[in-house]
């Protein structure tokens, strides 16, 4: 790539198409066009909540996560974009980002940055003492994640740790407390991204092997299969774990061996050359998460 590609160039729909012209490239930053990111912030928090309902999870806290996931997914790709910038102009997938394209400029990124975070804050501090304390906590992996692909071939184990903080946080902001059922589904969400963002990845394999970016998906490479499901067999046992931890009811584990079945056919059909299958296998992980909570949620209710 050349860093000619402007954001203009790509065609828009949906609800950010129907942004004033103005507006369209703060969207773009924030990834309003791509749900997916969000929705895989959003679950972590839901499975947190579902974990420490008694037994449904509350209504308010849902809503204040859900609307929170949408703020500070779009916080942390405005951080992410400008560590980023000079690096996505080199890569066909990212090339019209905003802020590599020139769209929008640092300045008014960081503008963007500071509006969110004000929201997020805002957002944060409805919750439990501890909830707030893990929430302003989480800034801090959310600010140097960017730096993991430079510096280790293991970035999205980095992401997985900061990705899912909305377990912890979800369950403090339930329960008034983090306990070992808690932090035992964080880590089985833990290796869930770990799998999923390997798959991720794989889109830009080529070219960030080319510029000198490290990934899972550059250190694995044909052997990503069996990593995979490594990551998703540890991930599925952990959150059994879990459920056993909280006991949970049998209908937890009845529905948990659905969502085992997704994540068993991505292992299956996966093929790391094909860019747009791994990207319909990242973004099917957002089922895979709806699936998970709804076992959760099974489990405290039935």
């Amino acid at each position: 790539m050349n860093g000619t590609v402007q954001a203009s160039d790509i065609r828009i729909g949906g609800l950010v198409g129907a942004l004033p012209s103005g507006l369209r490239p703060y969207a773009l930053l924030m990834r309003l066009d791509r749900p997916i990111g969000t929705w895989l912030l959003f679950l972590p928090g839901l499975w947190g909540l579902a974990l420490g309902g008694t037994p449904w999870p509350d209504p308010w806290l849902v809503a204040l996560f859900a609307f929170g996931a949408v703020v500070m997914r779009g916080a942390g790709c405005v951080i992410n974009d400008l560590w980023d910038r000079d690096i996505d102009r080199l890569v066909a997938r990212t090339a019209a980002r905003p802020l590599a394209s020139g769209a929008v400029d640092p300045l008014r990124a960081m503008g963007l940055l500071a509006l969110l975070l004000a929201i997020g804050f805002a957002v944060l501090i409805q919750l439990h003492p501890l909830a707030i304390v893990l929430g302003i906590a989480s800034l801090i992996p959310v600010t140097i994640y960017p730096a993991m692909k430079r510096i280790t071939w293991w970035p999205q184990a980095f992401l997985g740790l900061t990705f899912n903080w909305g377990v912890p946080m979800g369950y403090a902001a339930a329960t008034g407390t983090v306990d070992a059922a808690a932090l035992v589904l964080y880590a089985g969400a833990f290796f869930w991204t770990l799998g999923y963002d390997t798959i991720y990845a794989h889109q830009d394999r080529d070219d960030d092997a080319l510029i000198g970016v490290r990934s899972t998906a550059l250190l694995f490479g044909d052997a990503t299969r069996p990593f995979l499901a490594v990551c998703y067999g540890a991930a599925v046992a952990l959150i059994a774990a879990a459920g056993i931890l909280a006991g949970l009811s049998v209908w937890f584990y009845v529905v948990l061996a659905a969502a085992a079945l997704l994540l068993a056919r991505q292992v299956v059909v996966l093929d790391i050359r094909d860019a747009p299958l791994c990207g319909r296998l990242f973004r099917a992980n957002r089922e895979v998460g709806l699936v998970i909570a709804a076992a959760v949620i099974a489990g405290r209710v039935a």
